[in-house]
């Protein structure tokens, strides 16, 4: 513990040349008497710390002096690529070893690079939750992403949709963070699938590593995936005559491929402008709140049942407004 702080303490006055006491405490989680301690041992072991006297002295290296403990270690190399995403580091118990990795990167940097990484953290940040929802942080995430970069198996308890619980010994092969909700890509039976981590009660490894297939890709898997699951979903049928401003809108209040697929096969439009289109929706249901959002710019021709209850919320609504 002591000489991964001393180590971070020499990397820390490498990069930023100069630090006071104080500023050394906080970034180690210390106290200044433990880094004036510090300082000490490094100095009698042959580091060359110079500690400034006064109201405005501090600690610095002198000589020109360049640790060589900047090379990187596999988990630290692993979490650098997703340090543009705090709060996936965070969640899965990685944001230690991406700190200490930044900081190695820094302190390898020429001098007049120094100001890179700062530079680029005030341009891009990447907030990968959806809107109107808090992100979900299940507390099984740090264990089975540890069983994902160790290639460990897991023996876990699941729940599904439909509120049954059932067993699975797995192969974890990769973690996806889709809108704030976490899912796992593992194979059970010889095959790849998708599974909510948050519906895991328990996560569990007795050690055992499997045999990683490296023709497997993680994104072009979660894509077809992603693809079939939206697809899926959609189990019925709705026929809508839209206005100009209604085709205009229809893919931002309804399922994007479904809306686009639909005005590619739309009739002819008649005289007054208006498409008429066969459109693929999860159900009677949410077509309903979605078409209404509509509102005049659409028209339900098919099926009568639908017709009918955005008819009767119109009459409300008209009596409403009256």
């Amino acid at each position: 513990m002591r000489a991964a702080r001393l180590i971070k303490m020499v990397l820390l006055l490498q990069t930023r040349r100069a630090m006071t006491a104080a500023e050394l405490a906080a970034e180690l989680e210390v106290s200044e008497r433990t880094v004036a301690r510090d300082a000490l041992a490094l100095s009698e072991a042959g580091v060359p710390v110079y500690a400034d006297r006064g109201r405005t002295g501090g600690y610095r290296l002198i000589g020109g002096y360049r640790t060589r403990l900047t090379g990187l270690g596999r988990g630290e190399a692993e979490a650098l690529f997703l340090s543009g995403v705090p709060s996936a580091l965070r969640d899965m118990g990685l944001a230690d070893a991406a700190s200490a990795a930044r900081l190695k990167v820094s302190a390898a940097l020429l001098p007049e690079l120094r100001d890179a990484p700062a530079s680029a953290a005030q341009r891009f940040h990447l907030d990968a939750p959806g809107w109107w929802q808090p992100p979900e942080a299940p507390d099984l995430l740090p264990s089975v992403a540890e069983a994902v970069w160790d290639d460990l198996r897991l023996r876990v308890r699941y729940r599904r949709g439909d509120g049954t619980t059932v067993e699975r010994d797995l192969e974890p092969y990769g973690l996806v963070l889709k809108a704030g909700v976490w899912y796992l890509a593992a194979r059970a039976a010889d095959d790849h699938r998708v599974y909510r981590v948050a519906r895991f009660e328990t996560a569990e490894t007795d050690g055992t590593r499997f045999e990683r297939d490296e023709t497997f890709d993680l994104p072009a898997f979660w894509t077809s995936r992603a693809a079939e699951f939206a697809r899926s979903i959609l189990r019925a049928e709705v026929r809508v005559r839209l206005t100009p401003e209604g085709a205009r809108l229809l893919r931002h209040l309804t399922d994007r491929a479904a809306a686009e697929e639909a005005l590619a096969a739309a009739e002819a439009p008649d005289d007054t402008g208006r498409v008429t289109v066969r459109l693929a929706v999860e159900s009677l249901d949410v077509a309903y709140s979605q078409l209404l959002a509509l509102g005049p710019e659409a028209e339900v021709l098919s099926p009568p049942a639908l017709r009918a209850r955005l008819s009767a919320a119109a009459a409300r609504m008209a009596d409403q407004y009256r």
